[in-house]
């Protein structure tokens, strides 16, 4: 069913229909980021103008289509400049995200071993991603930050998740040992118009 149309959007819709069908999580995620990368350069797809609208406190979601017969879900979200997100998961789902305009760095963690059973991280990469470009996450290693680094632009990013996330963990810093505390959060969806 979907939330809303726009032009390009059955193409959008059929490309990442051809990816789902393809077996292993991995034969997904490497069609849909090479798709997705080719749809943002070639143009074809022209997202809602309510997708280029930031949200003045937080980095804003946008359903834009969820699949009843395949289960995944694409969503955009509009990062107003600064805006970025804590360390968090994808609540095990997999997940291939596009820069479909303005710039964002994204920081990739590893969870580290601790037998005090806190919860520790060290990062492991990140990157400046610019428009038509794309990444994913497959479980275990799905922890991240998102983070629009400009303090005038705004940015906008494709997700698409193997299902609809509606929660994750976030993961806050403690003051003591370089540990996080871990904390379930409620992901709740912008309107769209």
């Amino acid at each position: 069913m979907s939330t809303l149309e726009f032009p390009g959007y059955r193409k959008l819709i059929d490309t990442i229909d051809a990816a789902v069908v393809e077996g292993s999580t991995h034969a997904i995620t490497d069609h849909l980021r090479h798709s997705l990368c080719q749809l943002i350069r070639s143009k074809e797809v022209k997202l809602p103008d309510c997708v280029f609208e930031a949200a003045e406190d937080h980095y804003a979601r946008r359903e834009l289509y969820h699949s009843e017969e395949h289960g995944y879900c694409v969503v955009a979200m509009t990062w107003g400049p600064g805006q970025g997100t804590p360390i968090h998961d994808h609540s095990g789902m997999w997940c291939v995200e596009g820069v479909w305009s303005g710039e964002l760095e994204v920081v990739q963690y590893q969870q580290l071993n601790d037998e005090t059973g806190q919860w520790r991280f060290q990062p492991v990469g990140s990157i400046q991603a610019g428009p038509g470009s794309a990444g994913s996450l497959i479980p275990p290693h799905e922890y991240h930050t998102i983070r629009n680094p400009s303090t005038d632009a705004i940015a906008v990013s494709l997700h698409i998740y193997s299902g609809q996330m509606t929660q994750c963990a976030v993961f806050k810093p403690l003051k003591e040992n370089l540990c996080y505390e871990r904390q379930e959060r409620k992901l709740g969806l912008d309107p769209i118009h």
